[in-house]
């Protein structure tokens, strides 16, 4: 019977391309810097100084739950493999997050940090058509991303329309 996971080669070659070469060197090097005895280890501690040298700045939470991830056996260690998958994880979600602040801004024309919630209705009710969203569904989006009541949104009640 064949083995249906894939070797660590095969996620490997999967993680290089989703990032461009000059990426995956950028990695490289700054992993490498960070990996002083050339063992192709970086302690879990260091992995926070090798994210901020690549002009990553993760909060303490986020660099705890990036270092659990990453630290499977629990010794302390993080290979090169599991940093490239940590930062290829993390740059997808940086790059959602650019798309959800593009689509703000273009909800957000006068630059105010808001819009009005008829703004967002108006755009959903015409492209019904293409998404199928019933209108009753569309009133409803509207009224839970206005968490706050005000007729408008901000950035924060935006971006929570498309967490999952």
């Amino acid at each position: 019977m064949a083995n249906s996971k894939p070797t660590e080669n095969e996620e490997t070659d999967e993680r290089e391309e989703e990032l461009s070469e000059a990426q995956i060197n950028e990695l490289k090097i700054a992993f490498e810097v960070f990996d002083k005895d050339g063992n192709g280890f970086i302690s879990s501690k260091e992995l926070g100084a090798v994210m901020r040298s690549l002009g990553q700045n993760p909060t303490d939470t986020e660099l705890h739950a990036m270092i659990n991830e990453a630290d499977i056996n629990g010794d302390g260690l993080v290979n090169f493999e599991d940093f490239m998958l940590l930062m290829t994880q993390r740059l997808k979600v940086l790059d959602r997050d650019e798309g959800i602040r593009e689509a703000f801004r273009a909800f957000d024309k006068e630059d105010k940090g808001s819009f009005d919630v008829a703004e967002l209705r108006y755009v959903l009710s015409n492209i019904q058509e293409f998404i199928d969203i019933p209108k009753h569904e569309v009133e409803e989006i509207c009224k839970e991303a206005d968490i706050t009541g005000s007729g408008t949104l901000n950035f924060e009640e935006f971006a929570l329309l498309f967490e999952t």
